[in-house]
């Protein structure tokens, strides 16, 4: 997948919606919204997944559809979900529900597990 910079997953009509740009990519602050389609507001997570670049094309295919299948659990609260792939990065922006976060980051988890969520120092503290 070698020039492929992001790989967008937005929520159409409770559906999810893939697109691979081959483009550079945009900014975040352009793509992700800041608000839910009701005006209420929006949160955020950003995940590395280290070295996915470099990883074999099929890996790279199995990784996006595991994300895939892992925010299609949230479709009625993720709002946008981005993959950028010179950043081995994952962005997802959903409805802030109570809750939720912790849910998207733990089923994220059980289907990407080499994900690592960006200020999480919980696996580090409880290593002691």
């Amino acid at each position: 997948m070698t020039g492929f910079t992001t790989t967008n997953f937005a929520m159409d009509e409770k559906d999810l919606k893939l697109s691979v740009d081959i483009e550079p990519a945009q900014p975040l602050w352009k793509l992700a919204p800041t608000r839910d389609e009701d005006g209420g507001p929006v949160s955020d997570l950003l995940m590395i997944i280290p070295k996915l670049k470099t990883k074999p094309e099929q890996y790279i295919k199995d990784t996006l559809a595991n994300i895939e299948f892992a925010l299609k659990q949230f479709s009625n609260e993720v709002l946008f979900a981005n993959v950028d792939m010179k950043l081995n990065t994952l962005w997802v922006s959903f409805k802030a529900v109570p809750g939720v976060y912790g849910d998207i980051v733990s089923v994220l988890k059980t289907n990407v597990p080499e994900a690592v969520l960006v200020g999480d120092t919980h696996s580090r503290v409880n290593k002691d």
